[in-house]
């Protein structure tokens, strides 16, 4: 049953359809593990419409991967979720890296150049404008920014 995902493009929000079709998964299915993993929390709008930010997909994934490709019942998949929450808590804790892999909430967006990240940012800001903003665009691409210059002297031995 291995189906290959597509990759999740670069935006601030998605809708359930768009979250159902990133994860293979139907929009009633979605709503279903809301009331049972409580790590999905999506933000609601006029109407109690869904938009799941970009760590939501990817636990909707990796929920997705243990009930679907591993044969975890709900229970079994929340209780996993939740070892692997604490193990990564406990390496940070410790300061061992955490691999790409395990890491709860990866970024696939930091491998962008900085101005092809920059104009995906201002055409999501163009494509949702009824979108809720938490926080201005200039400040993402500012805190972005410094975080590559950050990882960049961490890579370096700094």
């Amino acid at each position: 049953m291995e189906k290959t995902l597509p990759p999740i493009p670069v935006k601030r929000y998605f809708t359930i359809g768009e979250v159902g079709e990133l994860c293979g998964v139907k929009p009633h299915v979605l709503r279903y593990w809301e009331q049972e993993f409580t790590q999905l929390r999506p933000m609601k709008r006029r109407g109690n419409r869904r938009y799941y930010q970009h760590h939501e997909v990817l636990m909707i994934r990796r929920i997705r991967d243990l009930l679907y490709d591993q044969g975890f019942t709900i229970s079994g998949a929340r209780n996993k979720l939740q070892e692997l929450a604490q193990s990564e808590r406990e390496r940070r804790r410790l300061g061992e890296p955490v691999s790409e892999d395990s890491a709860v909430e990866n970024v696939e967006s930091a491998e962008l150049a900085p101005e092809d990240f920059e104009a995906a940012v201002e055409e999501e800001l163009k494509a949702q404008p009824d979108a809720p903003p938490p926080f201005e665009a200039s400040n993402v691409i500012q805190i972005r920014r410094e975080l590559l210059e950050i990882r960049e002297l961490l890579e370096s031995g700094y």
